[in-house]
């Protein structure tokens, strides 16, 4: 997606620059609070230079990332197993449940939160036409807008929700 931006409009990309400058001894709460305004904004890349602060970053974004696709998958494979063993519930029921509990505790821990719009960018063409060359080792984020994947892993919940749930009143 923030490839597309890149190449498919002239619109010139924006970015923040979170620089790694320890002058205080609460630095790294300035550079969440740097963080979170860049957020807030919406800016097409976040250049973060403190290790740390790009190290949790990408690992937030990872795990909500893992919880997504997890909810996605399962709730497929409780899909496919409800249709394929109309009969057997339980083997439909434990995807089921995996899918529902990763959608709730992303909708829960990640959904609100800005970060869950941007993904830790590695494309070598977009990077190139960044200016990162006085910038030390960075994580970069680029802005993705999540509404089409937070709606597909909800509904394939939804559906895998209520065949399991219809195919367990069925059977009983």
């Amino acid at each position: 997606p923030t490839s597309l931006l890149l190449s498919s409009t002239s619109k010139v990309p924006t970015f923040h620059v979170i620089r790694e400058v320890y002058d205080s001894s609460n630095a790294h709460e300035r550079f969440e609070a740097e963080l979170d305004k860049a957020l807030e904004k919406k800016v097409d890349f976040i250049i973060i230079e403190p290790p740390r602060l790009g190290d949790e970053t990408g690992r937030w974004i990872w795990v909500g990332n893992c919880l997504h696709k997890t909810a996605v998958a399962t709730g497929v494979v409780s899909l496919v197993a409800s249709l394929l063993w109309r009969d057997r519930p339980v083997i439909a029921a434990p995807a089921c449940a995996l899918s529902l509990f990763c959608s709730g505790l992303y909708t829960v821990s990640w959904n609100y939160d800005p970060c869950c719009q941007y993904q830790v960018e590695n494309n070598e063409t977009v990077l190139e036409q960044l200016p990162l060359t006085d910038v030390s080792s960075p994580v970069i984020l680029g802005y993705s807008p999540n509404c089409k994947t937070k709606y597909l892993h909800r509904g394939v919940t939804f559906l895998s929700a209520a065949l399991c749930a219809w195919q367990i009143w069925r059977s009983y």
